[in-house]
């Protein structure tokens, strides 16, 4: 079982998102904010990071976990509101791997991840 967390300030977008996730066939833990995120990185490394980028501490999330011993092998998403290209750059820079639009439901969460659970 792959291990997902999900990195966000708001409680209900990672209650949805881990109720989604879970059903998939991940192990998802959840951070409420970029330190907590770190924190839980350093101690259990996930394959895959979910960032919202309206989070404060989000692109310094993104570096650290990209410094960390196996760090480059997490699949980094960055959640914008928009398509703002501007706004992705940054969190592609940052190390990001792809993107998702917030708000995600179970179609979009399910078409991006499904395939990633069924690849573990």
């Amino acid at each position: 079982m792959q291990r997902l967390m999900i990195a966000d300030s708001s409680d209900i977008v990672r209650t949805v998102g881990k109720r989604i996730l879970t059903e998939l066939g991940f192990l998802v833990v959840e951070a409420s904010n970029s330190l907590e995120a770190v924190t839980r990185c350093r101690t259990d490394l996930p394959a895959l990071l979910i960032v919202d980028a309206a989070m404060d501490g989000a692109l310094d999330l993104i570096t650290s976990v990209r410094a960390m011993p196996n760090g480059k092998s997490v699949r980094i998403f960055y959640c914008v509101i928009e398509a703002d290209l501007k706004k992705m750059m940054v969190g592609k820079r940052a190390g990001a791997d792809d993107f998702l639009l917030k708000p995600f439901d179970r179609k979009i969460l399910t078409s991006v991840f499904a395939r990633l659970a069924q690849a573990a």
